[in-house]
């Protein structure tokens, strides 16, 4: 027999649930629960809230140190490739998720019914970037959908760019490039283009954790993408991993330069560095402080900790 103090509060947690599932995203609570190893500033709909001076870092540093490491932290799964690029450059920001699915009546009418309780304005395909703020990225899963499914032409585009002044990346098709490609800044990854509209699909959830290919993702994700595809970095790992990326990009440039003095030999570089070798470096980058991104401290502290 279930005692009453226990029943109360199971029929309690019951109805919380029943609450927050009915909504169109997910609550601040929710986000937050899942993305409780974050402990810095936070949006107000409950995202990580990474500084803009580590997403303006982020921008510099290789697809291949920012998925090194993730993989060395057990994050196997947080790269995707294999897409169409829409305009240049580098996309990276903090991301905003959201999901679709093949349309089915009964669910879309709920969603759609749910969206005019809470006020939302327009078709749900336009409902995240109604959400979007400087700095965000649209990220959604469009279950690889590219004929009848363009979750973006110029017409969204343009509000998308004026919301973020980013751009997207969408596991679904695109239309009107000609437009895209106009506007300047825009960075988006999509699966294909195609001419046609946005047939037969629903709008599911927004800040949502969401599959993009082979990678799962969380609203509040940094995502970085370059020639070589997305990546989407745990905001709590973004700091230290950046710090990393900058260390060893800057490892490894003075390392070219001294193997094309010919002033170490490339086992000597490629192996553990001796003590003169690291004394010889920092004293290089001490007399090319432009060439560090973190600051003269935090990269003095960073590698005091370093294992070489």
């Amino acid at each position: 027999m279930i005692k009453p103090k226990l029943l109360l509060g199971l029929l309690a947690l019951v109805a919380a649930f029943k609450s927050q599932a009915q909504e169109v995203t997910w609550t601040p609570d929710q986000i937050k629960s899942f993305s409780s190893d974050y402990k810095g500033a936070r949006s107000a709909d409950g995202r990580p809230m990474v500084d803009d001076a580590l997403i303006e870092r982020l921008k510099h540093i290789s697809i291949e140190e920012a998925w090194g490491y993730l993989r060395n932290k057990g994050y196997h799964n947080q790269f995707d490739a294999g897409w169409t690029v829409i305009g240049n450059g580098v996309l990276a920001g903090r991301v905003l998720t959201a999901q679709y699915m093949p349309n089915r009546p009964d669910v879309n009418d709920k969603i759609v019914a749910k969206g005019k309780d809470e006020q939302r304005i327009g078709s749900p395909n336009s409902w995240p970037i109604d959400m979007l703020g400087k700095g965000d990225v649209y990220v959604a899963d469009g279950y690889g959908k590219i004929i009848d499914g363009t979750l973006i032409g110029d017409n969204l585009g343009n509000a998308i760019y004026a919301k973020s002044g980013t751009g997207v990346v969408f596991d679904a098709g695109a239309r009107d490039v000609e437009g895209l490609e106009k506007i300047d800044g825009f960075v988006g990854f999509v699966r294909g283009l195609d001419p046609s509209y946005i047939r037969e699909m629903m709008l599911t959830c927004i800040n949502c954790p969401i599959r993009i290919g082979r990678a799962t993702v969380m609203p509040g994700d940094l995502v970085l993408g370059k020639k070589e595809g997305v990546v989407f970095i745990p905001a709590q790992f973004a700091e230290e991993l950046i710090q990393n990326a900058e260390f060893v990009a800057l490892r490894d440039e003075f390392g070219h330069l001294r193997l094309n003095e010919g002033k170490y030999t490339p086992g000597e570089i490629d192996r553990r560095w001796t003590d003169n070798i690291k004394e010889d470096f920092l004293k290089w980058v001490k007399a090319h402080p432009e060439k560090l991104q973190m600051t003269p401290k935090e990269f003095e502290d960073y590698t005091k900790e370093r294992n070489w």
